[in-house]
């Protein structure tokens, strides 16, 4: 299938929805949505509609599942494939439908919690900020939500890490490995307020340059990041298991929900499977930053 006829399905598909099946403008585009995550996954594989498979489709799923994707979010978009496929099929665009045997996620209740955008800005807003380590806890899950960091990523960063000029943290992930991540106004603007009040502690030396501290002065451990999280959780009365990586998970779903660039959310996470050379040469900097800014939702507030 030529590029042009690639964009006669895609407009035959819109007309479809709006005129056979009869959806409402807030449908279509939800429809559109999950049609263009599939769509980018396709593009950056050179796989054209009528030469995609079950196999490939259960790639573009298995990628869902690596990034920590909600399976309801999962379910949402293999809904809309499968929509997509069958319209395809119908029309005479292709000859089998691929979806035919693609499984949806089972939603059970061992699945890993997701927090709403609601929920977590009622426990940032939630934190007093009166008492010496209220700056410090909401800057740190501000950034773990904001950046989509693993906990021991957040006890790790440096005030040196910090490029505020640039939009930028440095992270060092698993293996040692490095990464610059985009991160929100919202959560530089804590980190401010954060660095501020650390000045009533009296920092232990070698700990002079972490950015998150104790009140003894010495880095937060990873034990303490999840505990200060529970307590605040439940000061809010939010009943879900959360935990550091709650937030990872939210980080992935919300930029994906809101159309992100599925293989900027892999860089941004620091995933293992898509740090070769080929990614790098498609994602710069600019790119990543671009793609916070436009899906995800703390950026897109504004904080005095």
């Amino acid at each position: 299938m030529t590029k042009s006829g690639s964009n006669d399905i895609i407009s035959s598909y819109y007309t479809y929805l709006q005129l056979e099946k009869g959806l409402s403008p807030n449908s279509i585009d939800a429809y559109k949505k999950d049609f263009q995550k599939l769509n980018l996954f396709l593009d950056a594989e050179k796989i054209t509609y009528a030469a995609v498979t079950y196999n490939i489709l259960q790639q573009f799923v298995a990628q869902l599942n690596d990034l920590g994707i909600h399976p309801r979010s999962q379910a949402r978009t293999i809904s809309g494939i499968r929509s997509f496929f069958h319209f395809a099929l119908l029309d005479g665009y292709i000859d089998s439908d691929p979806t035919e045997l693609l499984e949806t996620p089972k939603i059970g209740l061992k699945l890993p919690e997701i927090l709403s955008i609601e929920e977590i800005n009622q426990i940032i807003q939630s934190i007093d900020l009166s008492l010496p380590d209220g700056h410090r806890n909401r800057a740190m899950i501000e950034v773990l939500y904001s950046c989509g960091l693993r906990v021991s990523e957040l006890v790790g960063l440096r005030c040196s890490d910090v490029y505020a000029d640039e939009g930028f943290i440095r992270v060092e992930g698993k293996g040692s490995k490095q990464r610059l991540v985009p991160i929100s106004t919202v959560a530089l603007n804590e980190i401010s307020r954060n660095l501020v009040s650390r000045e009533n502690i009296i920092i232990k030396k070698g700990y002079e340059d972490s950015l998150f501290l104790s009140r003894r002065g010495t880095s937060l451990s990873r034990l303490m990041v999840f505990l200060i999280i529970k307590k605040h959780v439940q000061q809010v009365g939010i009943k879900k298991n959360v935990s550091p990586h709650t937030f990872r998970h939210s980080f992935a779903t919300h930029l994906y929900e809101g159309g992100a660039n599925l293989r900027a959310i892999q860089l941004m996470l620091g995933h293992e499977k898509i740090t070769t050379t080929e990614i790098y040469t498609h994602m710069d900097r600019s790119f990543l930053r671009s793609e916070i800014l436009s899906f995800h939702p703390r950026s897109k507030q504004k904080k005095d």
